[in-house]
């Protein structure tokens, strides 16, 4: 298993950054693989190791120019060598089949991609996982599956139905529950056939019909 994580910084950390020296240092690059002007990335491995540690783990710092809403929040440390750190803990040497894989800067690039992993589960709070109904893990068990389940549904619905239509490609949950799944219909039932009457001074009544024209003329998966 391979891990990537951040990590908090401490005064041993500290200790060891300053030992590093500057020729260390590394560009730092963006997720396009340009050069990120103004960052910097190093192995910090091997200057601040403990006993017990996991065999194999690395430690990367990552260097940046501090914006204001840092400055309350920096040591004096950072104060004082005008830079902001943080710090990367990995098991990963290398990965097979991609080249360069093993470097910090690539490794580095990964590790701020994870951002998105963060706003996925702000989302799944949002699509329930925040208020767990029950003090029975078998029944909260059941509530997170549930609520993971209705996520990759709206995000399905999003990727393939909504992905030309401006606000709702990367629309909230409250904003889709509010134009979309809280629909103002009736079913009925007429002539051996089911209609869904829409309102129709519902605004959103196109987006709606659109989406499900989209989904339903899908092929089916094999």
């Amino acid at each position: 298993m391979r891990y990537l994580v951040g990590w908090t910084i401490t005064e041993d950390d500290e200790r060891a950054i300053a030992k590093l020296p500057e020729r260390a240092w590394e560009s730092s690059l963006g997720q396009d693989g340009e050069i990120q002007d103004g960052y910097g990335i190093a192995e910090l491995t091997g200057l601040n190791t403990r006993p017990g540690w996991p065999v194999g783990m690395r430690l990367l710092v990552r260097r940046v120019r501090p914006a204001g809403r840092h400055k309350k929040k920096l040591t004096a440390f950072e104060k004082r060598t005008g830079w902001k750190y943080s710090v990367i803990a990995t098991n990963v040497r290398h990965m097979w089949g991609i080249a360069g894989s093993h470097q910090p800067q690539w490794l580095d690039a990964l590790a701020r991609a994870h951002a998105v992993v963060e706003d996925r589960v702000r989302v799944d709070k949002a699509m329930g996982l925040r208020n767990l109904p029950s003090k029975s893990w078998e029944v909260n068990r059941g509530w997170m599956l549930a609520a993971n389940l209705g996520h990759d549904l709206d995000c399905w619905v999003r990727l393939l139905a909504l992905h030309d239509q401006g606000d709702l490609e990367r629309a909230e949950p409250d904003t889709m529950r509010y134009r979309l799944y809280h629909l103002p219909a009736r079913l009925a039932h007429h002539a051996r056939r089911r209609w869904l009457r829409i309102e129709r001074t519902w605004p959103w009544a196109d987006v709606f019909v659109l989406a499900w024209q989209r989904l339903t003329t899908l092929p089916a998966a094999t």
